[in-house]
């Protein structure tokens, strides 16, 4: 399995890529345009009601941002010919059934050209509406598989999903797929149908009630995490992504079947270029919010393995499973964690430590023109510690404050009504993050590290298609890469 083979793979093919906004499909089809020209067509599908809105969020999300800089440069002028020549714009929607597609012309193109469907479409959100999440994660998933399945010389399917399917277990948690009805506590009962129900019943309830849509959302946020929480996942997402593999499992038919799980995907370690970044990715929000000097406590066991992976290198991973898949041509699930727990482990207070230090020596700017002081945090390792915390430092006062604005409402409400719901909303985002910043489960990567084992002794270039976590030292990583990438692509003070 040489380099050149998986570049012969790619070669001449048509990819259909579901969810073409989000962070890793983007690095996905920058790569595939960079490392091989040759590619027929990228068809990419974007959540879009015609051919003119789909085209604008291509170009504002997708083509417009820094990450193709390179690939600019490579093509100089030609760059929008090639880019022209190469991708296909499908507005679509993957929560109806065929896609939402509209054009008939440009769906049957798709079924007779596309060799390989890659879905990364999610919603990420922990605390995401039950319905949302539904549709998306789960509808959406099948409703992919089905067309999928229509294609006529389709080599694979490539579902994007996560590790963290898995939920709150400890110990070395393996590549295993998901039986239909499967929970992670053993209680029984699990239908994917009824799911569906229970969530459009509810719906129908509060729409019948006339409720606002403020209220709508926090019912439907609060029934998805009560129903993760009933079958052993701890949040919306991790429930809905693990319903997803389960129908994706059980109707592939005999389709070759590829489910990528990384960890925490981070910024770029090397590809297009360092750094590159977009949004706030989960461990983020902590290193962004000790630069900006707004967090005082950091809630974990600092003990605990944090498992992060950098972008293109999950990428890598995706691109040479797909092209094992279709060489295999096995029936079976192929399943692999992509991640740095087993291989290459570091923990939480690395990461406070390397973002301290990097503050500290290249502290952030107020809109004053002051830097900004990093403080060192407050370590509280348990729940029960940051809940008396929080009691002391926050609800307490808040009280006074309360008994303050029934004295004097006119000055005193407004203020007492805003950190009421600061409070609320610390505790709830602590409740959501509490599987992760204890999480003592370490991802087996066995089916990724035969594959690593077969490039190295087939002199793969591992320049070019990269996923061995061992290659990365982490302290050069956040101090040189990810923490400059962040201030760069994402920190607005």
């Amino acid at each position: 399995m040489e380099s050149g083979s998986v570049l012969q793979f790619l070669d001449n093919k048509s990819i259909f890529v579901i969810g073409a906004t989000g962070f890793l499909a983007k690095i996905f089809v920058e790569k595939i345009l960079r490392v091989q020209p040759n590619v027929k067509k990228l068809y990419l599908l974007l959540r879009a009601e015609d051919s003119k809105s789909a085209t604008q969020r291509f170009h504002n999300e997708i083509i417009g941002k820094e990450l193709f800089k390179v690939l600019k440069e490579k093509w100089g002028n030609n760059f929008n010919s090639f880019i022209s020549e190469k991708i296909a714009v499908v507005p679509g929607d993957i929560s109806h059934e065929d896609l939402g597609l509209k054009n008939s012309k440009l769906e049957k193109e798709l079924r007779r050209e596309v060799d390989v469907v890659v879905n990364s479409a999610a919603t990420t959100n922990f605390d995401e509406r039950y319905d949302v999440a539904l549709g998306l994660n789960v509808l959406g998933a099948k409703h992919v598989l089905d067309f999928a399945k229509k294609c006529a010389k389709l080599k694979v399917f490539v579902h994007v999903s996560t590790a963290y399917v898995a939920g709150e277990k400890s110990g070395l948690i393996l590549e295993s797929s998901f039986s239909m009805g499967k929970t992670l506590n053993g209680v029984s009962g699990l239908d994917i149908n009824v799911e569906m129900k229970v969530a459009e019943e509810e719906l129908k309830q509060l729409q019948a009630q006339r409720a606002s849509e403020k209220e709508i959302t926090l019912v439907m946020k609060d029934l998805g995490a009560e129903r993760a929480r009933l079958f052993g996942w701890p949040n919306t997402y991790v429930f809905t992504k693990a319903m997803g593999e389960m129908l994706v499992g059980n109707f592939k038919g005999d389709l070759p079947l590829v489910i990528v799980r990384p960890t925490i995907v981070t910024s770029t370690f090397k590809e297009p270029f360092p750094g590159w970044i977009e949004g706030l990715r989960t461990i983020d929000s902590v290193i962004v919010g000790l630069g900006k000097g707004k967090i005082t406590c950091f809630l974990g066991n600092p003990k605990v393995t944090v498992d992060l992976i950098p972008a293109d290198m999950v990428i890598n991973a995706m691109i040479v499973t797909m092209m094992m898949a279709h060489a295999n041509q096995s029936c079976d699930d192929a399943i692999y964690h992509v991640g740095s727990s087993l291989r290459n482990p570091m923990n939480s207070l690395n990461v406070h430590n390397f973002s301290h230090h990097y503050f500290t020596k290249n502290p952030l700017i107020d809109r004053n023109g002051k830097p900004i002081k990093t403080p060192k945090l407050l370590i509280l390792s348990t729940m029960s510690r940051f809940r008396l915390y929080m009691k002391i430092r926050y609800s307490l006062p808040l009280k006074g404050l309360y008994l303050l604005s029934k004295l004097c409402p006119r000055y005193f409400t407004n203020v007492y009504n805003i950190n009421d719901h600061k409070i609320k909303s610390v505790m709830r985002l602590a409740e959501l993050y509490r599987p992760y910043v204890f999480f003592k489960g370490i991802f087996d990567d066995i089916n990724l590290e035969r594959l690593r084992m077969v490039a190295k002794e087939s002199g793969m270039d591992l320049e070019v298609f990269n996923f061995d976590p061992r290659f990365i030292e982490w302290e050069e990583y956040f101090m040189k890469i990810h923490i400059p990438g962040l201030t760069r692509h994402v920190i607005r003070c």
